[in-house]
């Protein structure tokens, strides 16, 4: 018997503080007990570093260090129960993370990464375009964390383009042909921060031209801010640059991570990030790992209630972030919401968007 899921899937944003809390607090000490019962390393952590029996708080949970993923095989089922195997993109040198999904983990992670965009974008699957390369998709086993986020994402749409050959460079001929077949009504584009900058936005001003996208389109776009800061880029010059070429307005930028995929936090009208009943996000000090409140800068802590083959359900970042509030943005949204600052200083570059794929 699995760890069943804490709330219903059409719940995903109107769920207060207490009783999500009392939720996701049984459910991931359930997760906790499942998987030290199944994955000796995970136990083994456990036992040395946090006080044994169940947490009595979300901010009392036992977590992993994210990057344990890359020096340990970490499973809870059984070897010859695994589908699919996603794989990180860290930079190369570096030794990637390996997360290993059954079927029911990987079936939780779709069912949960489309409710919590139909939440945004509602029921309605748009026309989809893709800022990436359909070369990624080949092997649908074995993936990199830039190609499990394609299928992933892909689901949401319907006549899909890939944007970028193999080489990464703009299809333009393709997609103005794409786009006048798809004048009628908004379209969903999609892709990594920047591979949207540089193979589409930047791609574009070289050849001196824009695009228009139909009115009511969206892009939904994560990962690769690192690469767009070391430019000089901001968020705002980037929703500038992508109105001023594309012509889309409505823009969404998500955070999410390959060791908790299904899991995303989803940007709203206010520019916060939000965290879904199926997840939560505590801030902790870098130095001694107490958990911080609201406005105060520190380390991520990510949970979700989703993962049941790999001990992924409490992880510990690289990443800083600062909590804004709970249940109180202006949006509407409920849950807990967040900005992220960045990479920990000498942590390791590792966003989606690396466009190497492992072989």
């Amino acid at each position: 018997m699995s760890v069943p899921l804490p709330f219903d899937l059409a719940r995903m944003y109107d769920v207060p503080a207490a009783v999500k809390r009392a939720g996701m607090l049984a459910t991931l000490n359930a997760l906790g007990d499942w998987h030290a019962q199944r994955c000796a390393p995970y136990r083994a952590a456990r036992e040395t570093l946090f006080p044994a029996g169940p947490a009595g708080t979300i901010e009392a949970l036992p977590y992993l260090p994210v990057r344990l993923f890359k020096s340990l095989d970490l499973l809870s089922v059984p070897r010859e129960a695994i589908v699919k195997t996603l794989v990180s993109s860290g930079t190369t040198g570096h030794t990637p993370s390996r997360i290993h999904l059954d079927r029911e983990t990987s079936v939780r992670q779709g069912r949960v990464l489309t409710a919590i965009m139909t939440a945004f974008l509602g029921r309605q699957r748009l026309p989809m375009v893709v800022a990436d390369s359909a070369a990624l998709l080949r092997d649908r086993t074995r993936f990199n964390a830039r190609a499990a986020a394609l299928l992933g994402f892909s689901v949401l749409g319907r006549d899909h383009f890939h944007a970028l050959d193999e080489l990464l460079l703009l299809d333009t001929e393709g997609l103005d042909a794409w786009l006048a077949a798809h004048a009628d009504q908004p379209v969903l584009l999609f892709g990594f921060t920047a591979l949207v900058w540089q193979h589409l936005v930047q791609a574009l001003r070289r050849q001196g031209r824009a695009l228009r996208f139909p009115e009511g389109s969206w892009l939904l776009h994560g990962g690769g801010w690192k690469r767009l800061a070391d430019q000089q880029v901001s968020h705002q010059e980037f929703k500038a640059a992508v109105r001023e070429t594309l012509g889309i307005t409505r823009v969404a930028n998500y955070y999410g991570m390959v060791e908790q995929t299904g899991t995303i936090f989803m940007e709203c009208e206010q520019g916060h990030l939000h965290s879904p009943v199926f997840a939560d996000v505590v801030v902790r000090d870098a130095r001694t790992l107490q958990p911080l409140g609201a406005g105060q800068p520190g380390v991520l802590q990510v949970l979700s209630a989703l993962p049941l083959s790999y001990p992924g359900h409490s992880l510990l970042t690289e990443d800083l972030g600062v909590l804004h509030g709970e249940d109180d943005c202006a949006c509407g949204r409920l849950g807990r919401y967040f900005s992220v600052l960045g990479r920990m200083p000498e942590a390791e570059l590792r966003g989606c968007s690396d466009t190497r794929v492992l072989p």
